[in-house]
């Protein structure tokens, strides 16, 4: 299954570790960013200054790690 594009998964280190998916043990995700959006900047169409976060998404299950400083 191709959920972003054609990509393929990687391998993700975070702070030297690997990362493995506590739902299936994969240790391949795909790679995004995401916003984190908030209801105050919504409501004043202030969007776009709020922060991102990493995510990486297994490519298996689909479990999905959120990160902000990754």
């Amino acid at each position: 299954m191709k959920l972003f594009g054609k990509k393929q998964p990687v391998p993700i280190q975070v702070k030297g570790k690997q990362l493995t998916c506590p739902i299936c043990e994969n240790q391949l995700f795909w790679t995004r960013q995401s916003q984190l959006n908030t209801s105050t900047a919504t409501f004043f169409k202030l969007d776009w200054a709020n922060r991102s976060a990493h995510c990486f998404v297994c490519s298996e299950c689909t479990y999905i790690f959120w990160f902000l400083g990754a």
